[in-house]
């Protein structure tokens, strides 16, 4: 990082009114300055940076109402991942947010074994202020094989506003996948994802202590033993998609992890066992739309990325296979 400092500084002040009379300093305030969690908002009143009428106070003390309430915090770096230069195909950019149109072989995030050359790297070498913002400003990933659009926050108050969003699943997200067999119609797959009871790597449909994850499938084409399928996603769990197309015994093609072994479709052509086998490298899924409210100005947005060259590819050899 270079020596210019990149730090958001913040300077607000509100009035709690007589609905407020009674209540909790570090509930009003999260009230009041909105834009911000809970979690901080509480930090900053055990630091001291958010005070009433000029005094510092604890988290728990009750209001009367009337009191002033002013914040003036500097928001320190939320990591120590360094900054790398990489080529970034962005879709969308503004003060706000960044939405990226992520490719193949990249993870979003630092994590055991890859602590550079993510995308979180790049993000900060593209905008530096995103050193100020949690995960530089990630509210949800792809897996490092699947492509297509993200949005990231460049400011605090839109990091809040869209993780909001997401729990409240007012974010649209809409992937294309090609998976294993023909289907018979779209559908809906509600079961509840948790790790794999022997495998800590993996993710699965459990009975017990899952979280509650909820897929809609709509059909594209149906091929001779493949299909071209449209998603939604009301829930975002890790691997949400790929664990419940395996789930009702329609693997993603292309998923090392949760496809098993790979199944030849009885007469296919040379060029589809050759694409099946070695062509095709990843699971078959892209993040096609993605579809929001702006955290600042209030319009609802939306993004479409068109499929990748290997997955049109995909799609090619699949015809033509149907046309032998």
């Amino acid at each position: 990082m270079d020596s210019q400092d990149y730090s958001e500084t913040i300077d607000l002040a509100a009035t709690a009114d007589i609905a407020h009379s009674g209540k909790r300093l570090d509930q009003v305030a999260a009230e009041l300055f909105a834009d911000y969690s809970r979690s901080r908002i509480k930090q900053w009143i055990d630091n001291g940076a958010l005070q009433v009428n000029g005094e510092a106070r604890k988290p728990k003390d009750r209001l009367v109402g009337g009191e002033q309430l002013t914040l003036q915090a500097t928001v320190e770096p939320a990591g120590e991942w360094q900054p790398e230069p990489m080529a970034l195909n962005i879709a969308y950019e503004d003060d706000h947010l960044l939405v990226i149109n992520k490719p193949t072989n990249l993870v979003v995030h630092p994590a055991a074994g890859n602590y550079s050359g993510t995308l979180l790297n790049g993000l900060l070498h593209h905008c530096p202020s995103l050193e100020n913002v949690p995960r530089a400003g990630i509210v949800h990933r792809l897996d490092k094989d699947t492509t297509g659009l993200m949005v990231v926050a460049k400011t605090l108050a839109a990091h809040h506003n869209l993780v909001r969003q997401l729990q409240a699943r007012s974010v649209k997200r809409e992937y294309e996948a090609v998976v294993q067999g023909t289907m018979t119609g779209g559908g809906t797959v509600e079961a509840a994802i948790g790790r794999h009871p022997r495998s800590r790597i993996k993710m699965a449909v459990v009975a017990h202590g899952g979280k509650e994850a909820i897929t809609h499938y709509r059909l594209i084409h149906k091929f001779c033993d493949h299909t071209h399928i449209r998603l939604g996603l009301e829930t975002g769990r890790t691997h949400q998609i790929r664990v419940h197309m395996a789930h009702i015994g329609h693997p993603l093609v292309g998923d090392a992890t949760y496809a098993g072994r790979m199944k030849l479709p009885k007469g296919a052509s040379t060029e589809l066992v050759d694409m099946l086998r070695t062509g095709f490298k990843r699971q078959a899924l892209h993040a096609a739309s993605l579809a929001l409210v702006h955290p600042h100005i209030g319009d609802i947005m939306e993004w479409d990325a068109p499929l990748p060259a290997d997955f049109e590819h995909l799609l090619t050899v699949l015809a033509n296979n149907e046309a032998d």
